[in-house]
């Protein structure tokens, strides 16, 4: 086992807190297209905690639908991860494209996600999504990863391979306490399990902590600010626009000079269309200072870390894929955060930390 180096988990390392209000749908997101007036406006929204992972995948069914009847122009509204995508996507087939947004990648709300490839995150229901959903996903991550992988060894790193560790604590499970009420969240990762190397289990020898039990796996990684840009430059190298607009009906859609527009807007889409099938899933994501010699991510008592290179991305995942499920609240919160990095610097104390230098009582690596 190659040494690691300990994350610096100390609350006084955290310099960005950001939450994000991600568009669940029961269904599955909504790929359709409908005649606004004389537009024709095919949908790409409602991808729940999976918009980065499938982003081109479900970006290349919209813009083949949009691309249907070879228009030379098409709008689309929305610079978030799906909207940029589907721009880029719908250049390539030839179209000259506008993006119409209100904000641009670094401040929409897909800048706040946690940057791994997780393609059926609160992707859709079970029971709720259509009997042909399940291949359309594959579809959708399949031609997603494929995507990806053009984007490894680029200046910046925009998407790149990472170790992680699951961290099973010590302590015994509370029997007396019950477990809290789930839904039913479709779970389709065993059609693509070719695709990413299985996770395997640690000797007590082995393994970088000490614990009832560690598995190693290896996933991809967005580094969001680096890949941000890298799309951004892609999309106004082949001579793409932004125009800067905020749509309140889709009425205001149809007004554009453009006769097919790719509908992109995220959560926003649940009061442009009326859309009443999206639930806001709440996400706080914390950033701790970049340490470039951190390149493993891990899970330890409901809390997700992703090594990010614009900043060590700490999650509080407790409560599972229910957490923040039906929340509307996007204020910040310092108290979860906080939580979050001291549950974190347990694993690097010296009663659990043998992956690497020693450590202080703080977490920092010894002398």
């Amino acid at each position: 086992m190659p040494a690691l180096v300990p994350i610096r988990a100390r609350t006084d390392r955290i310099f960005d807190i950001a939450v994000c209000l991600r568009p669940f749908r029961a269904a599955g997101p909504r790929l359709d297209a409908e005649r606004v007036g004389r537009t024709l406006v095919v949908h790409n929204y409602g991808h729940g905690g999976s918009g980065w992972s499938l982003s081109w995948g479900s970006s290349a069914i919209a813009v083949r639908k949009a691309m249907a009847g070879s228009p030379r122009e098409i709008a689309v509204i929305g610079c978030g991860i799906l909207g940029l995508t589907s721009a880029i996507l719908a250049q390539r087939a030839g179209a000259t494209v506008t993006i119409y947004a209100r904000e641009v990648l670094p401040q929409t709300p897909s800048s706040r996600a946690t940057g791994a490839w997780t393609p059926d995150s609160r992707i859709a229901l079970a029971q709720a999504a259509p009997p042909d959903f399940a291949a359309l996903w594959e579809e959708m991550a399949r031609t997603a990863f494929k995507t990806h992988r053009n984007y490894l060894g680029l200046p910046g790193a925009p998407v790149e391979w990472t170790d992680f560790y699951s961290v099973a604590a010590d302590e015994p499970q509370n029997a007396a306490v019950p477990a809290a009420p789930s839904l039913d969240f479709a779970d389709y990762h065993r059609r693509i399990a070719d695709l990413l190397p299985k996770a395997r289990r640690l000797s007590r020898d082995t393994a970088p902590f000490r614990a009832a039990s560690v598995y190693r796996s290896e996933n991809m990684i967005f580094n969001i600010s680096d890949y941000g840009h890298t799309l951004l430059n892609d999309f106004f190298i082949a001579g793409g626009k932004l125009r800067h607009a905020h749509f309140h009906t889709p009425s205001q859609i149809a007004a554009l000079r453009e006769s097919v527009a790719i509908n992109c807007t995220g959560y926003g889409a649940r009061a442009l269309w009326q859309d009443d099938t999206i639930t806001p899933v709440r996400g706080q994501i914390a950033r701790l200072i970049p340490q470039p010699a951190v390149h493993y991510g891990l899970s330890y008592r409901h809390v997700y870390v992703v090594p990010r290179r614009d900043g060590i991305v700490v999650q509080a995942v407790e409560g599972g894929d229910m957490k923040g499920f039906g929340d509307t609240n996007d204020a910040i919160d310092r108290a979860e955060a906080d939580r979050a990095v001291t549950t974190l610097a347990e694993l690097f104390s010296p009663s659990h930390w043998q992956g690497g230098p020693p450590v202080t009582s703080n977490g920092d690596p010894g002398a």
